[in-house]
């Protein structure tokens, strides 16, 4: 461990210990007991108020008041964080390994009581990520994440849906949003001249340019990502039941979408039964089914078909045209 990690796990063991000798500093943290006095020295010096007690029961200890200091974390604050971690994690968190050194640290040097506490917790504390790990996420989340910190644009290969072909743009990166599942980038899209959502597991390729942008004052990416991916709810159109057929990467890429993730009721390997409102079939639901292809078969309803039918038909004619 480095100097510094060193002197705070002294901090933490004096802390989480009334009192210690140096012989035991330095044998908790297999360090000389030399070392040991000279990071005692360095941590009086920096201004924490250390007591020196000597005889039989003598040893080193903080002053009460500084273990309320926020250098520190009681019971509750420890669980919290390990447990947050926890969620981090299991979301794609690109920092992971980061984290848990930082999750290490934190139970190395609590006291044995505290310890066994947050294990109890932790037991029965889990997390699910419903989505399968992509290869090369994390190590575009990193790059993401520094450019949105360092206001640099990107360049990415990216597929915009299943089966289409890849497109290369230029991208000013304003924020990463972790929604249901998968991981966002809301950015500036120089191809579309508008800011844009893209899904991180959909890059294929990202690469840093030499050019820097200006985010906007105030603009929040999570607000935008909801105002652009939720349909509007009216609460009093009927439902109507939607079945829809076809391979399993096809009916996996349909659930990702946003509008049938939000009403599927059931799924087989090979089919997918959705619930929606009557309108959604004559608007949204019909238009991006047609991006599918011959690799989406309507099994129900009958409207439905006989409407994508017509939005066929309209095509070409425009394109007769």
């Amino acid at each position: 461990m480095s100097k510094a990690d060193n002197m705070l796990a002294i901090l933490w063991l004096l802390k989480a210990n009334r009192r210690m000798t140096a012989k035991q500093l330095a044998d908790s943290l297999e360090m000389h007991i030399r070392t040991v006095y000279r990071y005692i020295d360095a941590l009086c010096a920096s201004g924490v108020p250390i007591v020196a007690d000597s005889g039989h029961n003598g040893g080193y200890s903080l002053l009460e008041h500084f273990k309320e200091s926020p250098l520190f974390f009681d019971l509750e604050e420890q669980k919290a964080l390990i447990q947050a971690a926890h969620f981090a994690q299991e979301a794609g968190y690109p920092y992971g390994d980061v984290l848990q050194q930082a999750v290490t640290k934190l139970k190395r040097y609590t006291n044995e009581e505290q310890r066994s506490e947050i294990e109890r917790h932790m037991v029965g504390f889990e997390v699910v990520n419903p989505s399968m790990p992509q290869a090369n996420v994390e190590g575009y989340l990193k790059q993401l994440e520094q450019a949105v910190a360092g206001f640099r644009t990107q360049r990415m290969v990216y597929q915009k849906g299943f089966g289409q072909e890849a497109q290369e743009r230029d991208i000013d990166p304003f924020g990463l949003v972790h929604w249901r599942g998968k991981w966002y980038i809301i950015a500036y899209c120089h191809l579309r001249q508008s800011t844009r959502s893209f899904r991180v597991d959909r890059i294929t390729s990202l690469s840093e340019t030499n050019a820097q942008f200006e985010r906007p004052a105030d603009f929040s990416a999570r607000n935008f990502l909801l105002q652009n991916l939720k349909r509007p709810n009216t609460g009093d159109e009927p439902l109507t039941t939607v079945v829809l057929q076809g391979s399993l990467p096809v009916i996996n890429a349909l659930c990702d979408m946003w509008l049938f993730n939000d009403t599927l009721t059931e799924r087989t390997a090979d089919s997918a039964t959705f619930m929606m409102e009557a309108y959604l079939l004559e608007t949204y639901v019909p238009h991006h089914l047609l991006s599918f292809g011959t690799r989406i078969l309507v099994a129900e309803p009958a409207r439905l078909r006989e409407r994508l039918v017509e939005l066929a038909a309209e095509l070409m004619r425009h394109h007769r045209r």
